[in-house]
């Protein structure tokens, strides 16, 4: 008994908790713990809708080369990277497809910043280290000054523009710059707060980019080396030793500046430049009369299941009844916690989840009556009623959970994100259940045939028989 008492007040507390954490006005927590007026601890709890239930952001984006100069993996790598962009951004759920053979079609529910959203996608992102031997002194005029290098001439002449516009040459040469290595040299890329309060971007390479840069650096050390992204010169520090393996950035950067960089360059550059054909804030495509009418046909679905496993089970359906109330509380939780966008087919999964969650307690509940039919005591029944039935819902859920990680796999296809959400709310639900059909269903029912012990051996229709 003392063991159903802990779990009795481990699942208060775990249900108290969810409880708090889905009401409507809790945004999260914010603690400032040593007084100096910023929050030190921060719990943000939001809950993410999808775009047709709160509308978004829909971009149209199209090729700048012309067709024949790319194929249709180009295309597809490039709707793949701004699908790595868009969820660094924060936004979940993104729609990300190919449309045509030279556009691709970008939909950010939610998205409440459209401007960061485009330039974040759009842009090249063509970073370049370029040689600025002899440079030294002056490397001032060039700073924030577009210039050309070899790597930005061969793309002017893959887009046939022989005029590179206004672009500064190497005055020494008359030639563009030399291109060391672009950014394809990178294998991470992350914002970090340097000691004089700068924020720079840590960068390390990959085999292929420092099998170019270290032997570069080594021999020119002593001599400023341009970092240059999309033609502008960023910085020209100084080479102080060999570089194999990686560097930092620095170009007096703000803080989402240097986030923003770091995104597009760990995202990788876009392997045909894009240009935004047309951007539109849209709707919700149900609208809220249609979000409040599936809002209430859920709420009846469950109060339905309620009283039919009161009505039929008697005091095991009023165990089951909480324990379900407990299951929805975690699993609503968990939804804002992680968090999950709600869309249509991520509430279906959960809807799912929640029949899974009843089919659970009715194995068990059947289980506990065959035994009682078959002479055992009321102790024994529910001892081997749980056994029993807890292999039947062990494998079911599990294989269930496999099937929904096949969809979630697949689901990471660009254009097939929608398929991603139903699995991850079936997932997540049949995850709970495990915990709730058999641990807190069990609690409540050992716990109320302790209270109506006397009644119960009295009166047997109590228990469903």
């Amino acid at each position: 008994m003392r063991n159903h008492i802990r779990w009795l007040i481990v699942v208060i507390a775990v249900t108290a908790f969810a409880v708090w954490v889905i009401l409507p006005d809790n945004h999260g927590l914010h603690v400032d713990t040593d007084g100096d007026g910023t929050n030190d601890l921060n719990l943000n709890i939001e809950q993410n809708l999808g775009l047709d239930l709160v509308g978004g952001l829909r971009v149209l984006l199209a090729a700048e080369l012309p067709a024949g100069s790319f194929s249709v993996s180009d295309l597809q790598q490039a709707a793949n990277n701004v699908s790595r962009r868009v969820n660094a951004l924060g936004v979940t759920e993104p729609t990300v497809q190919v449309v045509g053979s030279d556009r691709i079609l970008v939909e950010l529910p939610g998205e409440t910043n459209p401007q960061e959203a485009i330039d974040t996608i759009q842009q090249t992102a063509l970073l370049e280290f370029v040689d600025f031997s002899g440079m030294a002194s002056q490397i001032q005029e060039f700073e924030g000054q577009k210039i050309l290098t070899t790597q930005q001439a061969q793309i002017e002449q893959a887009r046939g523009n022989l005029d590179v516009g206004d672009r500064r040459v190497n005055p020494q040469t008359g030639q563009p710059f030399t291109t060391v290595i672009t950014g394809a040299g990178l294998q991470s890329a992350a914002a970090q707060l340097a000691q004089n309060n700068q924020y720079v971007i840590a960068f390390e390479l990959t085999p292929d980019g420092a099998a170019a840069f270290g032997p570069f650096t080594a021999e020119h050390i002593g001599q400023p080396l341009a970092i240059v992204l999309d033609g502008v010169v960023l910085s020209a520090p100084r080479i102080n030793s060999r570089l194999d393996t990686g560097g930092i950035i620095e170009g007096r950067f703000t803080q989402q500046e240097a986030q923003q960089l770091a995104l597009q360059l760990r995202s990788g550059a876009l392997p045909i430049p894009l240009r935004v054909e047309s951007a539109e804030t849209v709707g919700a495509t149900l609208g809220q009369e249609s979000v409040n009418l599936s809002i209430r046909a859920g709420v009846i679905g469950v109060i339905v299941v309620l009283i039919f496993m009161v009505t039929y089970y008697r005091i095991p359906g009023v165990a089951a009844d909480l324990a379900l109330l407990v299951f929805i509380a975690l699993n609503m939780a968990l939804f804002k916690l992680i968090p999950v966008t709600l869309t249509l087919p991520a509430i279906v999964g959960f809807m799912i989840s929640i029949g899974t969650a009843v089919d659970g307690n009715i194995l068990i509940f059947e289980r506990i009556k065959e035994e009682l039919r078959g002479g055992s005591s009321l102790d024994v029944a529910l001892e081997q009623g749980f056994a029993r039935a807890w292999k039947s819902i062990r494998d079911s859920n599990f294989s269930t959970i496999l099937i929904s990680g096949v969809l979630f796999f697949f689901g990471q296809t660009p254009g097939a994100s929608i398929v991603a959400g139903f699995a991850i709310t079936l997932a997540l639900g049949l995850i709970i259940n495990l915990f709730t059909a058999v641990i807190v269903t069990r609690t409540f029912l050992y716990l109320l045939v302790r209270l109506l012990r006397p009644r119960l051996t009295e009166r047997v229709w109590l228990l469903g028989v």
